[in-house]
Parts: C-alpha cells; structure tokens; sequence
C-alpha cells in the first residue's frame, strides 16, 4: 500500500501547515509544553513572529526571501522536525546528555535563522539574488544571529546558536565545528539532522529541486556555465543532472551524514513519533519514487 497522499505545504504528519508561521508556532509550542515545563514561550513567540517578518521583509535593514528552494516554508519545516527531534530526544532520554529547556530555545532559534544568510540587506546592491550567497549562507547565518539575538530574551543563547548553526552546512567539517561541551554538540547534531530530513521528506522534493535549487546553484555558482570557477564544487550541468545524482545525495546523506557524523540522532523522531520514523520512511519513499521516475518505471509499481 502506498503513502497516503499530502499536499506541498502539509509536513511529514500531514497534520502541520508548514507555510504557515502560525501552523508551525502551535505545533512547536504544544510538542515542547509536553516535554519541558519550564519552556519560556514568549520567547519563542517573539522569535517566531520576528523570522516571520524578516522573510516577508518587514524586518529593518533586510528585504524580502527572494529564493524559491530555502525559503520560510522549508526553515518552518525545519524548526518543527527539531521540536520532534528535541522532544524525542529528552522524552527518551537514558543515557543521552540532556538538553532540557534553555538548549531547547537554543535549538528552535538556530533552526528559525538557519539560513538567514540567504536574506539580502537593503542596501546590498552587489547582488540581484539571495542565492547568490549559496556557498558562505551559513557564515553569514552565524553573523546574523550574532547581531539579532543580544536584543532579544535569548541573548544568553547567542555564543550556542551562533557556533550550532554550522551543523547545517558543508562549509565546515562536523568533526571540526567548535562547541563549548558534549551537550551542544548534540544540539548541533539535532540541528543538523532536522535540516536535511525536513528536506528530503519534503512531500515536492523532487520538484522543488528542479524547479528551485537548481536555479539556487546555478545563480550561487555551483552550476552552469560559471560553476568552473569553483574548483573542487560538484558542479550541475542541467536541472536534469541534478536530478539524476539526487538519490545518491539522499543514500549518502543518510549513510554518511545522517548515521556517522550526525551520531544516528535521526532515530529520536520515531520517539516522538511513538514508534515510526515518518522523516525516515518519507525520504526512502522519495528516493525510490525518483529511481523509478528517471529509470522510467511507474510510481505505482514502485508504491504498490
């Protein structure tokens, strides 16, 4: 039997608007009022609503998302798979270092300004697109953070988020990211792993990388016909060759990225989740959709 069918703006559960600020603000809230008492909901709330005016270029100094790929539906994805994520990992704790409710915060604001290095400031004339920040986006997240968050309730969370952030890109080596103790490097893992299975669960996966990542690479130098003067990049030739290497970036994401240097951490979603892992069975089902699709069988073989 195949996956019950869900529409592009609707999460793992198909319970969760992920276009939808407010879906998501709900949904973290009640995920974190079950695991912590403590939580510090205002916090998290005014964090919420200033991501939400920054993508809609309400907030000072910036301007509007302007990409179609990292884009506030995919951060809001990504900050409700790392509520499950934090929820699955201290609800199930044993021998795990716990986090409790301040790196919680400290989580859920990372994964809101993630990819706040996408957002051009107003007076930013150099480039026409934020995708043209492709390769330094996390460095510049880190920046961000650094400059938003003292004015806001979880200044004390700055140094955490400013250093976890780079879990969510390639521009350093896991191993190598710099952390204040075995705590925030699991926060960092948990951040990490929330970003990629969001994605790669994403019920348009497929087509949003097509249609919108392709063009992110390309405007971001890591396809067309400039990519050459990135040596050492993986460089797309066409929407279609990055479709084709897709599964393999999946596969790998999982074996290498997933299970070694992000410690298996994906498995607190099935916590959550009281026993499936719908991230894990969501990306397998993607992945073998997108093998029959380019090896040309049909879907339903594939589902059935």
């Amino acid at each position: 039997m195949g996956q019950i069918q869900r529409n592009a703006h609707m999460d793992v559960s198909n319970t969760v608007d992920v276009s939808d600020p407010l879906a998501v603000s709900v949904a973290v809230r009640d995920i974190l009022t079950g695991c912590y008492r403590d939580f510090n909901f205002a916090a998290l709330e005014a964090l919420i609503e200033d991501f939400s005016r920054l993508y809609r270029g309400l907030f000072p100094g910036f301007k509007a998302c302007d990409i179609g790929y990292h884009n506030m539906q995919h951060v809001l994805d990504v900050t409700l798979a790392m509520a499950r994520l934090l929820d699955g990992h201290d609800r199930g704790n044993l021998a795990e270092p716990y986090l409790g409710p301040d790196l919680a915060l400290a989580g859920i604001a990372a994964a809101l300004f993630h990819d706040s290095g996408y957002i051009r400031r107003i007076r930013d004339s150099r480039n026409k697109n934020g995708a043209a920040y492709t390769r330094v986006h996390v460095s510049r997240s880190a920046r961000f953070l650094a400059e938003y968050l003292p004015q806001t309730a979880a200044s004390h969370l700055t140094g955490v988020c400013t250093r976890i952030v780079h879990f969510t890109g390639y521009e350093i080596d896991p191993d190598d990211i710099s952390v204040a103790d075995a705590r925030e490097r699991r926060l960092g893992e948990l951040l990490g792993t929330a970003d990629l299975i969001a994605q790669m669960a994403d019920a348009a996966y497929t087509s949003k990388c097509r249609d919108h990542l392709y063009e992110e690479f390309r405007v971001g130098g890591l396809a067309g016909e400039h990519a050459s003067q990135y040596p050492g990049a993986t460089v797309f030739r066409s929407p279609q060759h990055l479709l084709d290497s897709t599964p393999g970036f999946m596969r790998n994401a999982v074996s290498l990225r997933l299970e070694i240097q992000f410690g298996g951490v994906f498995q607190f979603a099935a916590i959550h989740f009281g026993g499936k892992n719908l991230y894990m069975d969501a990306i397998k089902s993607n992945c073998l959709a997108l093998e029959a699709e380019l090896a040309g069988i049909g879907a339903s073989a594939v589902t059935s």
